[in-house]
């Protein structure tokens, strides 16, 4: 296997990370043994120490979508259920040719145009053969991946996906809601 200098840094950033905040590889779920960095800044996440047993709703996202309203309902979402640990993961994708490259075009239009505060990140591939590592794992465990943008992703405290959603569920269905109180 060649390891490429970028991953091999980020594969020591993560371990680095586990370590320092006492959580243990075998204690962290595959599904989010990875560091990821924040929309538009140079700071990392490491999802298995900041996420880890807390239930999570995770969406690839577009800026440029009939879907991209969504984007209300699922800070709605975040802000009624958040007091009960989830979260809202937000990965913008450019897979369907509708997210800006300017990641600060990005970033603005969340914050400013829909208002949302849940956590989103680093542009990324989700599906195909160039699927960001994170969403392979995400779509193996839910036998499918996104076929769209604002494809989600129900995430128990254990870190298993317990339900999957395409574009066309909108985030205040009966179904959504279910499955985001059954990952409490």
């Amino acid at each position: 296997m060649i390891t490429t200098p970028g991953k091999l840094v980020k594969s020591i950033a993560l371990l680095a990370a586990i370590a320092s905040f006492g959580v243990t590889a075998a204690s962290c779920p595959d599904t989010l043994k990875f560091v990821k960095r924040k929309l538009n800044s140079s700071e990392t996440v490491n999802l298995c120490t900041e996420y880890s047993g807390k239930p999570l709703l995770i969406v690839n996202t577009a800026s440029y979508c009939g879907f991209t309203p969504q984007f209300k309902g699922l800070e709605k979402l975040y802000a009624d259920y958040k007091d009960k640990g989830l979260v809202v993961l937000g990965f913008p994708s450019h897979d369907f040719n509708q997210e800006d490259k300017d990641e600060g075009k990005t970033a603005e239009l969340c914050e400013l145009t829909y208002g949302v505060k849940f956590p989103m990140f680093e542009p990324m591939p989700v599906r195909g053969d160039d699927a960001d590592p994170f969403y392979r794992k995400l779509a193996a465990q839910a036998g499918e991946a996104p076929k769209w943008n604002f494809h989600k992703y129900v995430v128990n405290r254990e870190g298993k996906v317990i339900a999957s959603f395409s574009a066309m569920t909108k985030p205040d269905s009966d179904d959504m809601i279910k499955a985001i109180e059954s990952a409490m």
